[in-house]
């Protein structure tokens, strides 16, 4: 990925809804650990929603969500 397709993967991560279930309407960088978690153990969706959810439950695991704060504050 070039730094234009990173820049634009990290702002949907915080401004994309989740679109469906139990946080609907929850942006994506604000879902819990454990809802991404539960994506990991039966399989994310498919496309780019399953993208973002794969990459935002790395960005949690590993502790890194204050690299998000700058484009939340946009």
């Amino acid at each position: 990925m070039d730094n234009a397709a990173n820049k634009e993967l990290f702002e949907q991560l915080v401004s994309m809804k989740m679109p469906f279930g139990k946080y609907k309407d929850v942006v994506l960088c604000d879902l819990p650990i454990s809802y991404l978690e539960w994506f990991q153990r039966k399989g994310f969706p498919k496309g780019k929603l399953g993208i973002l959810l794969a990459t935002m439950y790395e960005i949690k695991l590993n502790g890194l969500s204050c690299l998000l704060e700058p484009l939340k504050k946009k």
